[in-house]
């Protein structure tokens, strides 16, 4: 949830740095202002992108899909055109997540 929320507000801020430093002024001296500020919100969302990608990828480094598990988790049966009753069991295979 967290994620989602940080990558929205960092996306609000792109677009707010892309629109004030895409705005047409009058004065000269008002524009620079608006690309200084354009560009340093451009590198501190590159700042903070990077960083949140070093605290994620820290966290599940030493997690591996695990052995495949299969379970039976039921059966279907019916009856065949030659009139054999034939039953096939319903499996479910998954493989858990292994954290070390």
């Amino acid at each position: 949830m967290l994620k989602q929320i940080t990558r929205a507000g960092l996306s609000l801020a792109l677009l707010g740095a892309a629109a004030l430093s895409t705005a047409t002024t009058a004065d000269a001296r008002s524009g620079r202002h608006a690309a200084g500020i354009g560009g340093g919100t451009i590198i501190g969302l590159g700042v903070l992108g990077a960083y949140a990608h070093a605290r994620e990828r820290g966290h599940y480094r030493s997690c591996y899909p695990g052995r495949r598990h299969c379970e039976v988790v039921g059966q279907r049966c019916w009856y065949t055109r030659h009139g054999e009753y034939v039953c096939k069991d319903d499996v479910r295979c998954y493989r858990p997540r292994v954290c070390d």
